[in-house]
């Protein structure tokens, strides 16, 4: 009887803490049941996502004074880039080394939080050889699994599907850091994605994946990557086109369901009543689970303490992007018959050079106030002072 009236309590005490934050973010219930806001604006959507930084920041307050003191001096003042000069690099990021270390550093400055990603993972850092400071980072996982606007696109059933999505990641995340962010550094960082580079370390990490259920060698060839802006609708990728070539395309919107204004703190009491009532989503979140596993979770908590799952439909619709790294991947995807056709497919060396020329050195001449960013803007957004943060355009979820 103790442990019903427990579970009661706790049920009642998320219920609260639940509706409290969705009324602190401007949500409220229209007519028909479902979340409604009456802001618009990608800093509605950002004020949105504070709560969730926030957390985020309390939660690494400790690393952040751990580790800033010696990797701050990877981040660039204006003074410190001649975009004249600009020479972009990729470095691949292992686990638990230096370079983790500041990639978690610099995804902390982004007013979005970061995903963790979820499965296979490739991770980079992005150098400007020049100066040796970060120009920005790139981290590209397992997909989502039921993503309408792609599957329509390339024609997939749900047993197509199942057999070929091995072939495509998600970028997660994807952008640059302050000032290169001011030089549209995001757009160089974004074309980095549809690189040989890329392609190769993807064949030599997962070319012999198997299938988690089938076991089945797969062959995995990264063909396409997706991304979606998490501020709406994306100015980083639209017209993101490099002699003559499509590096992303715009291929519609998210239906506006989700999590991302379930915090952190929230989604643990969420998973905790569901272990208090022995569910099996509470820790089902194993490789080959998926980035979906956030959102199944907490929607069988919603169900779980009497709420509806309408609670997920927060609105905020976000613009989905496809990179074709193959030519002729929408076919290959589609029937899984053929070869790649990587013509078009450049070094990262030579993308780097197109893209600096097209946007950064014009940038650079149109907005030269770029010089004026120093290290102390850069405290202040690990302080959780969001001003002139860069933006950060990839994170599903």
């Amino acid at each position: 009887m103790a442990k019903i009236i427990a579970i009661e309590t706790r049920e009642a005490l998320i219920k609260r803490r639940l509706r409290r934050h969705l009324t602190k973010l401007g949500f409220h219930k229209n007519a028909h049941g479902l979340l409604e806001t009456a802001l618009s604006g990608k800093d509605v959507i950002r004020s949105l996502h504070a709560s969730q930084r926030s957390d985020r920041l309390a939660q690494n307050r400790h690393f952040i004074k751990e580790r800033s003191a010696d990797l701050l001096k990877y981040f660039a003042t204006g003074l410190d880039v001649d975009p004249s000069k600009i020479s972009p690099v990729l470095q691949r990021v292992r686990s638990n080394t230096k370079e983790s270390d500041l990639f978690r550093l610099a995804a902390l400055t982004w007013s979005v939080p970061v995903s963790n990603g979820f499965g296979r993972r490739i991770r980079y850092l992005v150098w400007d050889e020049h100066n040796e400071k970060l120009i920005g980072l790139i981290a590209i996982g397992d997909p989502v699994f039921n993503l309408s606007v792609r599957d329509k696109l390339i024609d997939w059933d749900s047993e197509a599907r199942g057999e070929r999505l091995v072939n495509v990641m998600d970028a997660y995340v994807l952008g640059a850091v302050a000032p290169y962010n001011i030089l549209l550094g995001g757009k160089l960082v974004a074309c980095l994605v549809r690189t040989r580079d890329v392609y190769n370390d993807f064949q030599q990490t997962y070319g012999n994946t198997s299938g988690i259920i089938s076991g089945k060698e797969k062959k995995a060839k990264l063909l396409a990557v997706t991304t979606s802006s998490s501020l709406g609708r994306s100015s980083v990728y639209n017209r993101l086109k490099l002699g003559g070539v499509q590096y992303f395309s715009s291929i519609g919107y998210t239906s506006g369901w989700g999590h991302f204004h379930v915090p952190d703190k929230l989604f643990a009491d969420l998973r905790d009543y569901l272990r208090a009532i022995n569910h099996p989503y509470a820790d089902l979140h194993q490789f080959g689970q998926g980035p979906n596993w956030r959102l199944r979770t907490t929607r069988a908590a919603l169900e779980a303490i009497g709420l509806k799952e309408d609670l997920l439909k927060h609105g905020i619709k976000r613009e989905v992007f496809l990179c074709e790294l193959a030519a002729n991947a929408i076919r290959v995807l589609k029937t899984g018959r053929g070869r790649p056709s990587l013509k078009t497919l450049a070094t990262a060396k030579d993308v780097a050079g197109m893209a600096l020329e097209r946007w950064v050195v014009p940038r650079a001449q149109r907005r030269p106030e770029f010089s004026a960013w120093t290290t102390d803007d850069l405290k202040r957004l690990l302080n959780n002072n969001d001003r002139a943060e860069p933006k950060k355009h990839a994170s599903m979820g």
